[in-house]
């Protein structure tokens, strides 16, 4: 590796570090805390690369990348961020960054993106119209796993392309909200977002009518899986008709369209035209470490509402972390506020957790075992699952009675229904006695509807 390169960053350890490991590489290096430095040594002419913090005691790193821009048009600068934020990667890529790091970064990775941006000559950055007032606050997409880091720097690459994007993963990870920050971000946000759905679909037109809707700016075609075939007919003429001023096209799917395919339930062609690339967003146990980030984001959001400031223990925390989230990201969410108002203490507590959690989702929903499987056979894989996906940690105490729960309250709704409704019958048809079955209907939350059945 040859030239020289200009680090900023107020973190003397990691000043320290950068210097020693590029020198050894054969790189001359400046090293400075400051940006006003920093931008004294570009204007001068020095450096063939800038590495950079974000967060700097005399200001923005990022803010300071038009500056560099228009002074040493091509140079090349590499963000480094502790901001872990989707907002970072954005603005990163916005502003014409190179690449984007968060910290704490692999060490062996910065340099072969430092290799790479030494060696390759920089374009001259495009002047960009208009703006957002959008903030990070408005966007739970954060983390500072691996996958996700990877995930925000494919958004900020596929953001400004006329590709097409195919949104994967399952329900609750965020697909659609994914496919409105890339309109918002893009050079189309000031054009119509228009979301579609099977509904949306029927008419020989829909489809044709749906892309003149938006107007040259965004279609998202949302769970494409779900689709009939003759919506999926309906798409690809439209695709196939598209000219000037053409929409993006996205889709999201959390079922695997290769599968359907294979199945003969997904047209091959269609599968082509959605996925010029492919996102998949991880599901929130593959992430466990940014439980903590996305908690500490909810709570944060609930105080800004209004609610109660509220923080969690350490060994409610560990529950939190250790819970399988079938229902991803949303689920977190949705029981984060339900502790907020329920907890009696600032300090959220294990025992709140753990009664919150008890009356969380045991499994996700059940999906047919095949004919003739038995239901016991069927209800020992869905089991089996739900263990496998908690890593080997085991799930939340109480597993029994939420089990049963899941199992009981679609067998009594099923038997009202098939009675009419009528207490009695269905007590007679399940075997237990009236009062069992009253208790039952009001601690499940059963709503009866009487009407006549004809048996």
């Amino acid at each position: 590796m040859d030239g020289t390169i200009l680090v900023a960053d107020d973190d003397r350890t990691i000043r320290t570090v950068l210097t020693q490991a590029l020198t050894r590489a054969g790189c001359k290096v400046h090293a400075t805390s400051s940006l006003v430095t920093l931008m004294r040594w570009v204007e001068e002419g020095r450096g063939d690369l800038v590495i950079s913090d974000v967060v700097m005691p005399d200001g923005n790193g990022l803010e300071q990348l038009p500056l560099i821009a228009q002074a040493r048009p091509g140079l090349p600068v590499i963000v480094i961020s502790a901001q872990n934020t989707i907002m970072t990667a954005i603005q990163a890529a916005e502003a014409d960054a190179y690449d984007y790091l968060p910290k704490p970064f692999d060490l062996p990775d910065l340099m072969k993106r430092a290799s790479r941006a030494l060696s390759v000559k920089r374009r001259v950055p495009a002047a960009r119209e208009g703006g957002t007032d959008q903030t990070s606050d408005d966007l739970p997409l954060v983390g500072r796993t691996a996958t996700m880091q990877n995930l925000y720097r494919l958004v900020a690459r596929v953001m400004n392309t006329q590709m097409s994007v195919l949104i994967t993963g399952e329900s609750g990870t965020g697909k659609s909200l994914i496919a409105r920050t890339i309109h918002d971000f893009s050079d189309r946000r000031n054009l119509p977002f228009v979301t579609v759905g099977s509904s949306d679909l029927e008419g020989h037109d829909a489809a044709s009518t749906i892309m003149g809707r938006a107007k040259g700016g965004s279609v998202l075609f949302d769970e494409v899986g779900d689709l009939s075939n003759a919506a999926q007919a309906l798409i690809v003429r439209a695709l196939d008709t598209l000219g000037d001023n053409a929409p993006r096209i996205m889709a999201t799917s959390q079922t695997d369209l290769a599968h359907l395919i294979e199945e003969g339930a997904f047209r091959q062609d269609l599968f082509y035209r959605l996925s010029g690339v492919t996102i998949n967003v991880p599901s929130l146990r593959e992430r466990v470490d940014d439980i903590p980030l996305l908690a500490s984001h909810f709570l944060s959001r609930t105080e800004r509402e209004g609610a109660p400031l509220r923080t969690f223990a350490e060994s409610a925390m560990d529950l939190v972390r250790a819970y399988s989230w079938p229902g991803n990201v949303r689920q977190l969410e949705n029981a984060i506020r339900r502790l907020v108002f329920t907890a009696t203490e600032e300090e959220i507590t294990k025992p709140e957790v753990e009664l919150v959690l008890n009356n969380q989702p045991a499994m996700e929903p059940l999906r047919s075992g095949g004919e003739g499987e038995k239901l016991s056979a069927s209800i020992a894989k869905h089991l089996q699952r739900y263990f496998d996906l908690h890593g080997g940690v085991l799930p939340p105490p109480g597993l029994y009675n939420r089990i049963l729960k899941e199992v009981e309250a679609p067998l009594i709704e099923i038997s009202l229904d098939a009675t009419g409704g009528n207490q009695a019958k269905c007590a007679d048809l399940l075997g237990i006695n009236r009062n069992t079955l009253r208790k039952k209907i009001i601690d499940l939350d059963i709503r009866v509807t009487r009407r006549r059945k004809l048996m």
